[in-house]
């Protein structure tokens, strides 16, 4: 029998990991903090089948126990969200840096050989791809507060100033983080490459697309914009759409995400490198509002406020076709099915 162990796994997307692992006869150890932040209540939804660890994955001592004949990793353990602002810095740089840092060099004195799956996000590419009708592909710079204050969200040309079209990133795209969290995530994948290079370990970097589902955190300033109009539905308000809700974006069930991993996990050959995990059908955060509010009888329509939150980008869509072709994954929950479910799932 493999055993996986799975960091943060009492969390969102790390939960969902463990029951598909374990559903499949995987012995699964799991290793989380249980914060009061994230957790206040031990969570009713962890397994009499599963070994939890209750430790900080800043700690080397915690890694040695829970890396015990352990054939694979998966390291979802991580401060998630845009946050407040920079001063929680050292927050996202102690969870996500430091807490990396100590599982590799653990994994090191170890020698573990084993696979290792590491949580990233599509964050780590900045703005998504953009079209010129003149100058084809280009990479505009980050968006001004001058122009982001006067209503102006859509990043120009570069060169020309004129407007740009999205269209679809792929793994092979330049990396440019532009807030903290994202950095962090950046930072990982390279510690996770560099861990893999040195011990020839195979590395799989997945990077996620706007996750949503059951267990969702609630009412946090680290909680995603699904989880934050959900409950905006369920206290009766209207959904507050920042900018004018034409951000385009992926968003992916978590079902879908704990296959890709599951994949990754236990195939014959693993993959070596970024992946996108994306649904493939984007929507903006516009649609996204309004397909919760049509999910909900009863309730009020999206309230589009303007307004944005520095350090978000414009558009971001991804190709997942890489995952496709690598693990032979693709979405199985579809934007409509999700919406409709995800109104009344249960959310941490």
């Amino acid at each position: 029998m493999q055993r996986v162990l799975v960091t943060g796994g009492c969390g969102f997307i790390g939960s969902a990991i463990v029951d598909q692992l374990a559903d499949l006869g995987v012995d699964v150890v799991v290793l989380d903090s249980l914060a009061a932040d994230v957790h206040p209540h031990r969570p009713d939804y962890l397994r009499s089948d599963v070994r939890y660890i209750t430790a900080e994955v800043q700690d080397p001592e915690a890694w040695r126990q829970a890396l015990g004949g352990v054939d694979a990793v998966c390291h979802q353990a991580a401060k998630v969200g845009l946050g407040l602002d920079f001063g929680d810095v050292r927050n996202y740089v102690d969870d996500n840096d430091v807490g990396t840092a100590a599982g590799l060099w653990t994994m090191h004195q170890q020698g573990f050989e084993g696979r290792l799956v590491v949580a990233s996000s599509m964050v780590v590419y900045g703005e998504g791809r953009y079209r010129c009708a003149e100058h084809g592909i280009v990479r505009p710079g980050a968006r001004l507060i001058s122009e982001l204050d006067g209503g102006n969200y859509e990043p120009p040309c570069p060169v020309c100033g004129a407007s740009l079209s999205w269209d679809l990133v792929d793994e092979d795209a330049p990396t440019d983080p532009r807030n903290v969290y994202a950095a962090t995530k950046l930072h990982q994948e390279h510690l996770c490459a560099a861990y893999g290079r040195e011990h020839a370990v195979a590395v799989t970097a997945f990077r996620y697309h706007n996750v949503y589902g059951p267990r969702m955190p609630r009412d946090t300033p680290y909680a995603g914009v699904a989880s934050i109009f959900r409950s905006a539905l369920e206290r009766g308000d209207a959904p507050l759409v920042f900018e004018d809700g034409g951000q385009m974006r992926d968003f992916v069930h978590v079902a879908d995400v704990a296959r890709a991993n599951v994949a990754a996990l236990l195939t014959d050959s693993p993959y070596d490198g970024p992946l996108n995990v994306a649904s493939g059908s984007p929507h903006t955060v516009g649609d996204l509002a309004e397909a919760l509010c049509d999910a909900t009888p009863g309730a009020p329509r999206p309230v589009i406020a303007g307004g944005y939150r520095l350090g978000d980008v414009r558009h971001v869509v991804a190709s997942p076709q890489r995952l496709d072709d690598a693990l032979g994954v693709t979405a199985q929950i579809g934007f409509a099915e999700g919406m409709a479910q995800f109104v009344t799932a249960p959310l941490r």
